[in-house]
């Protein structure tokens, strides 16, 4: 077993400690898509400009970027609870913010504070890594991925209904219940990160930006060739979600108060893809067939948005963007733990976060612009032609990843 918190842990108390994990993670993620769905709406009633939208859903990702690699040190050296109340209490804060926000700055002010405390994302996986032993650790991740799922299903309905009693209303539940959250986790979220590891952290550490320019230089090589698959990847699949509300809302009259149903829609196929259906297709197709199935299905569901006459068609397309999703990001994940060394992987992948997050700030800002000057589909037709190329990756070049994983192995 892990040693945690001075000392030796039995199965049942890291049963317990990840329970609890578990538990504030869904909670903190009902909390934030009880508002986020809504920010569009708001915006425009503060007389923002789609691009204008769109920078103030990616100062979030920026705020993230900045503040991860800080979070990740201050829990090395700090322990991991610390950083892990302070980000639940940030969400807390960004909330209240914004259900007093009366001026675009202030939602501004709420995304960026929020997007300070998000940056402990990484904080709660090595939160499961100290707690559970090795064997059952990919497993505990997928419940901690399950309950952020469950979160992205059940908030919008919730937050669209909150709607119905007021503008405010929405910000101030999410925020007594981010509040709530962080009450429970300062009573029964103990420390994971023993005290002697705390006290022997390095206090500097290489940054990873410097892995992540090698990746730059050298787009070739199988982990930097996944990499790049993940991150454009990921600008395609954010220049839908980016613009969905405001494409709604512009071609079906969609409003603050029936947006959390798309959303409820296709959280809830996201998290059956990924709860239920995942490993039996993976189990059946591979890794390397679940990329390529997934990047496949999400280019078809991109494209097939500017087409749909009518809300109700919307039933029919939706699915084909999360079951892509669904198959197409975990695959290049478990690809990419393949193909590094093992010395290698914890780095390799901060820098597919990064490159994730790269996307999620580039995505936003081009697709509102394309948005409003290109027309309100082409968006989907950017990211469907960007998935294409991607597609065409996976069918041309991945094929040596398996081999590369059984010499690494």
């Amino acid at each position: 077993m892990t040693a945690i918190a001075g000392g030796r842990r039995t199965k049942q108390q890291q049963f317990n400690q990840l329970g609890v994990l578990i538990g504030l993670n869904f909670i903190d993620m009902l909390g934030s898509l009880m508002v986020i769905p809504l920010l569009p709406f708001y915006a425009l009633r503060l007389n923002a400009t789609p691009v204008m939208v769109g920078w103030l859903i990616a100062s979030f990702s920026i705020a993230q970027l900045v503040a991860a690699p800080v979070w990740g040190r201050v829990s090395d050296r700090y322990g991991r609870r610390p950083a892990l109340l302070i980000g639940l209490l940030a969400s807390a804060v960004a909330f209240l913010v914004f259900g007093m926000a009366t001026s675009l700055w202030v939602l501004f002010l709420s995304r960026v504070v929020q997007g300070l405390g998000g940056g402990t994302t990484g904080v709660a996986q090595a939160y499961v890594s100290d707690t559970v032993e090795r064997e059952h650790r990919a497993r505990a991740l997928g419940w901690l991925s399950a309950a952020t799922n469950a979160g992205v299903s059940i908030g919008p309905a919730i937050g669209s209904l909150a709607a119905r009693l007021g503008r405010e209303a929405p910000g101030y539940f999410a925020s007594a219940l981010c509040g709530l959250n962080v009450i429970a986790a300062w009573f029964w979220l103990p420390e994971s990160r023993p005290p002697a590891l705390r006290s022997n952290a390095p206090v500097t550490r290489k940054p990873v930006w410097d892995a992540a320019l090698t990746v730059l230089a050298n787009p070739g090589g199988i982990a930097e060739r996944l990499i790049w698959i993940y991150g454009v990847g990921m600008l395609a699949f954010s220049l839908l979600t980016s613009v969905l509300a405001l494409w709604l809302h512009a071609r079906f009259a969609v409003n603050e108060k029936t947006i959390g149903y798309f959303f409820v829609y296709y959280g809830v196929l996201s998290f059956v893809m990924r709860s239920v259906f995942l490993g039996p297709v993976v189990d059946r197709i591979g890794e390397i067939g679940a990329l390529r199935v997934g990047t496949i299905l999400l280019a078809v569901g991109m494209l097939l948005y500017p087409l749909v006459p009518n809300v109700w068609m919307m039933i029919v397309v939706i699915p084909f963007v999360p079951i892509g999703t669904a198959l197409m990001f975990p695959a290049v994940t478990s690809l990419l733990s393949h193909s590094v060394d093992a010395a290698e992987l914890g780095t390799m992948m901060g820098v597919a976060q990064t490159f994730s997050g790269i996307a999620r700030v580039v995505a936003p800002i081009g697709g509102t612009i394309a948005f409003q000057w290109l027309g309100i589909s082409a968006p989907f037709v950017l990211g469907g032609c960007i998935v294409i190329l991607v597609s065409w990756v996976t069918f041309r070049y991945v094929r040596v990843v398996a081999a590369t994983a059984e010499t690494i192995l």
